[in-house]
C-alpha cells in the first residue's frame, strides 16, 4: 500500500510500545489521534475509531472516508454491542474491517479503510494497534474512575467538617450511615491547620488516605477559602480529663497520635509550611477547635520551628460574673428567637470568619450571606458591620451558648447590668492585661487605631501618619506577640476589641 513504511515488524512494535508509554507517563487523556496517525504511516490504510454503535467518531485520520460509515452502520452497532468480535466489507471501492474494542459494551470499533485487504503483517499490527487502544481507553476510564472518587471522597470529608463546626455530629453521622468515619467516635478532637503551598494539599491528604477515603482515626479536609490551609481533626481521647481548649503549650499537639506527628515532621522538613494546634475539644465543639488552631497559626508563622499550639488562655466569657453576665447576654440574644435558625447559623459562622469564608464553607454566595447578617442585625438592633458591635454580639453569644437554660431572668425583674459594668471587674482588667501585655507600644498603638477605624488598614494608616503596609506589618507582629489571628480568620479581632476597651475602663 503507498505511504507504508519500510520497517521490520519489530521495529514496529518497539514504535508503538514507545507512544504507547508516552502517553501512558504523561498522565492526561489519550491522544488517540497519535496513535492512528502511526498506524497509517505504518499501513498507508486510514483509520477511525467509532465511539459506539451510533456512528461517532472519536478519532479518526485526516484522510479517512467518514462518508462510508452510514453504510456501515448496522454492521458498526452489531460489533459495539457485542454480537461480532470482527469483520470486514466492501463500501464501494474501498475494503472496509472493523473490529470491536474491548469487552464491555457498547464497544468502540476500529475501522480501517484500504484499497484492499491487509497483507498479515499489516493486519497483525492493526491487532496490535486495537490492543493498544483498549489499554490507554482502559487506563483513561481508571484514571476518571479515580478522579471521580477522590472529588467525592473530598466533598463528603467536607460535609462532616460543616457538620461539625455546626456542633451537630449526629448529623455528619446521619450523613455518612454505612461510612461513617472513625473521627466521629472519637470522645474529643483537635485540630490541626497547616498552612502550605496549595499545589501540595491534593499530595499530603492522598498521601495519608485510606480506601475508606478518610485519614485512619482522623481527617484531612481542604480548606475551601484559604487555598494554603489544610485543615486536621486529629482525634484525641487521651485529652478526656483535660479543660475544653485549655492547652498545655506546645505539648497540647503532641496528645494527637498519627497525623499529629506527620505533620510536625512535614513542617520540621519543609520551610515553608507552618502548623496551628488547638486545644482538645468535644466534637460538638469543633468550631472552637478551629478558632484556637487559627490563633496558634498565626503565631506559628514566626515561631523557631513554625509550630504552634493554642496557649489556653481563658475566654474573657469564663471570666465575667456568671449570673449577671448571662442575664446581660441573654437580653441582649434574644431577639434572635424571631429570626430563622439558619440565619442565626450563619451569623455566628460570619461572627468567626469572614464573609467570604462563611460563604465558601456554606456554599452560599456573599449576597446570602449578607442577606442572613442583616436579618439577624435588625433583630438585635446593631450594625454587624461594625467590628464593635460583632465583638459584643460574639461575646453574648458565647456566654450563651456555654449557659444553662434560657429562661431565666434578672432578679426581681431588674434590667440586666450594663456591659462596662461587667467589664469593670478587676478578674477583666487581668485577663485584658493578659491578652495585651507582651505587645509593644508602637504595636498597640497601630492595633488601636485598627479597631478604631473598623479594621480598616488604609484607614488607620491615614489617622496614624503610616503606611498601608506598616500597619499591616504591625498586625501581622502583634499576631505573633499575643497568638490571635488577626489578618487571615480574624478569629482574634474580637479579643483584641474587649482587651483595649477594658483596660480604656480600668484606666478612666
Amino acid at each position: 500500500m503507498g505511504g507504508v513504511e519500510e520497517r521490520p515488524a519489530a521495529g514496529q512494535l518497539d514504535g508503538l510500545l514507545r507512544e504507547v508509554r508516552r502517553q501512558a507517563a504523561r498522565g492526561a487523556d489519550p491522544d488517540l489521534g497519535r496513535i492512528l496517525d502511526w498506524l497509517y504511516r505504518q499501513t498507508g490504510s486510514h483509520v477511525a475509531l467509532v465511539a459506539d454503535g451510533t456512528g461517532r467518531v472519536e478519532a479518526a485520520t485526516e484522510g479517512f472516508p467518514l462518508d462510508t460509515l452510514p453504510a456501515l452502520a448496522p454492521l458498526l452497532a452489531r460489533l459495539s454491542s457485542g454480537q461480532l468480535a470482527a469483520a470486514a466489507t466492501d463500501v464501494g471501492a474501498l475494503r472496509m474491517r472493523c473490529e470491536g474494542l474491548g469487552t464491555h459494551e457498547p464497544r468502540p470499533v476500529l475501522v480501517v479503510a484500504g484499497s484492499s485487504e491487509p497483507a498479515p503483517e499489516e493486519a497483525a499490527l492493526i491487532a496490535h494497534v486495537g490492543t493498544a487502544l483498549t489499554l490507554l481507553r482502559h487506563a483513561e476510564d481508571s484514571e476518571r474512575t479515580w478522579r471521580d472518587y477522590q472529588r467525592k471522597a473530598g466533598q463528603l470529608r467536607f460535609a462532616v467538617l460543616q457538620a461539625l463546626l455546626a456542633g451537630e455530629p449526629m448529623l455528619a453521622r446521619r450523613m455518612t450511615t454505612g461510612v461513617v468515619p472513625p473521627l466521629l467516635d472519637a470522645g474529643r478532637l483537635r485540630i490541626h491547620l497547616l498552612h502550605c503551598p496549595p499545589s501540595e494539599r491534593d499530595r499530603i491528604s492522598r498521601a495519608q488516605q485510606d480506601p475508606s477515603g478518610y485519614h485512619g482515626p482522623d481527617l484531612m479536609v481542604h480548606c475551601p477559602v484559604f487555598k494554603e490551609h489544610l485543615i486536621c481533626l486529629v482525634a484525641d481521647d487521651e485529652g478526656e480529663g483535660e479543660g475544653e481548649g485549655e492547652g498545655e503549650g506546645d505539648r497540647s499537639g503532641e496528645r494527637g497520635r498519627g497525623q499529629g506527628e506527620f505533620l510536625r515532621r512535614l513542617v520540621r522538613d519543609n520551610p515553608r509550611y507552618a502548623l496551628g494546634v488547638s486545644g482538645a475539644h468535644p466534637l460538638n465543639a469543633t468550631a472552637d477547635a478551629y478558632n484556637q488552631a487559627a490563633h496558634a497559626l498565626a503565631a506559628a508563622r514566626t515561631a523557631p520551628d513554625r509550630v504552634a499550639s493554642y496557649h489556653g488562655r481563658t475566654p474573657l466569657d469564663g471570666v465575667l460574673a456568671r449570673r449577671p453576665a448571662l442575664d446581660w447576654a441573654r437580653s441582649l440574644v434574644r431577639p434572635l428567637d424571631s429570626v430563622p435558625k439558619t440565619s442565626v447559623d450563619v451569623t455566628r459562622l460570619a461572627l468567626n470568619m469572614p464573609r467570604s469564608a462563611v460563604a465558601g464553607l456554606l456554599g452560599l454566595s456573599r449576597n446570602t450571606v449578607a442577606a442572613h447578617l442583616r436579618r439577624a442585625g435588625d433583630a438585635l438592633g446593631r450594625d454587624l458591620a461594625d467590628v464593635r458591635c460583632r465583638a459584643t454580639v460574639h461575646l453574648a453569644l458565647a456566654l450563651t451558648g456555654s449557659g444553662s437554660d434560657g429562661s431565666a431572668e434578672a432578679e426581681g425583674g431588674q434590667p440586666p447590668t450594663a456591659l462596662d459594668d461587667l467589664l469593670a471587674t478587676e478578674r477583666a482588667a487581668v485577663w485584658a492585661g493578659t491578652v495585651l501585655r507582651p505587645l509593644p507600644a508602637r504595636h498597640r498603638r497601630t492595633l488601636q487605631a485598627w479597631i478604631d477605624a473598623n479594621a480598616d488598614a488604609q484607614r488607620a494608616a491615614h489617622a496614624l501618619g503610616i503606611s498601608r503596609n506598616t500597619v499591616r506589618a504591625h498586625l501581622r507582629a502583634a499576631e505573633a506577640v499575643l497568638g490571635l489571628d488577626l489578618l487571615t480568620v480574624g478569629t482574634g479581632i474580637h479579643d483584641a476589641v474587649h482587651a483595649l476597651h477594658i483596660s480604656d475602663i480600668h484606666a478612666g
